[in-house]
């Protein structure tokens, strides 16, 4: 109950922007998909190049500052009997070590938002999301939950690798600023580009550790490459089908196994999730 009042009190004020897309009604990954793809075929059509980066946050949800959710609820004007809630909600988490039947000595629990509960991704969603109104206006951004990517595009590399290179500094003050580290090891950056003849590839920074730049990356559920063709994700869908199809000849043998209702059954099972898949991919050509 408290949840629902809190998020329609967030929709209605828009304190969450509009591009982060994480646990909102009417709202999911296809939008920053669709987004990003959008944006890359206009800089394919233009003749620009178009440098996305995605970062990998290391335990977003276990090093979040309570005190700056505190914050972020009091900047958006909730006040009273609601934020001592939150405020309750937060503090004095105990957790224990289960092994067995063998319980560990309680532990408290000093940061970050309590698992499990609907209102700890609301919480984090309200502070995380403040991140996407400090980058530079020539850099855009999409945001779902604690999955971060910006992207900047034009006619020129070097102006790119500046803009970007900009933004990543802001955001590495805002991560310092709020508790959280950013993994320049599992963060990726890609050059979406169809230009012809070599151009170099940008090179930006987390601190002295360069992001690498590789030719393909998974963005929530789905494989995009340099020249969004989409082909390494038809090929690990192909292969997923191909394990899949196997299971259930094995299953349908003429002399014994599963009968028709539970052989249907476990095909829808199995290849709907596949199919929803197969679709957004092909609404995307």
């Amino acid at each position: 109950m408290v949840n629902a009042r809190l998020v329609y009190q967030l929709e209605k004020t828009r304190c969450i922007p509009t591009f982060s897309s994480g646990f909102r009604k009417g709202k999911s990954t296809i939008d920053n998909i669709i987004n990003l793809e959008a944006q890359i075929r206009n800089a394919f059509v233009r003749r620009n190049h178009l440098v996305s980066i995605f970062f990998d946050i290391e335990k977003a949800y276990d090093h979040t500052w309570r005190h700056r959710i505190l914050r972020s609820l009091h900047d958006s004007a909730f006040q009273g009997n609601l934020s001592i809630f939150i405020q309750n909600f937060l503090s004095s988490r105990i957790f224990r070590v289960r092994l067995g039947n063998i319980f560990s000595q309680p532990f408290m629990q000093d940061e970050g938002v309590p698992q499990g509960s609907v209102l700890s991704v609301t919480l984090f969603s309200l502070h995380f999301s403040k991140i996407l109104t400090i980058l530079p206006s020539a850099v855009s951004a999409a945001l779902y939950v604690d999955d971060l990517q910006i992207y900047c595009h034009g006619s020129g590399i070097n102006l790119i690798e500046r803009q970007l290179q900009h933004a990543v500094n802001k955001l590495l003050i805002w991560f310092n600023d709020n508790g959280h580290t950013l993994s320049p090891t599992k963060s990726s950056c890609v050059h979406f580009c169809r230009k012809r003849g070599v151009h170099p590839d940008p090179v930006i920074r987390i601190h002295d550790t360069v992001i690498p730049v590789i030719e393909k990356v998974p963005f929530l559920g789905i494989i995009l490459d340099l020249k969004l063709t989409f082909l390494p994700h038809v090929l690990q869908l192909r292969k997923r089908c191909e394990k899949l199809l196997n299971i259930i000849k094995t299953l349908s043998t003429t002399s014994w196994g599963a009968d028709r209702l539970c052989s249907g059954f476990i095909s829808r099972w199995f290849f709907h999730p596949l199919i929803m898949d197969a679709n957004l991919w092909f609404c995307l050509l």
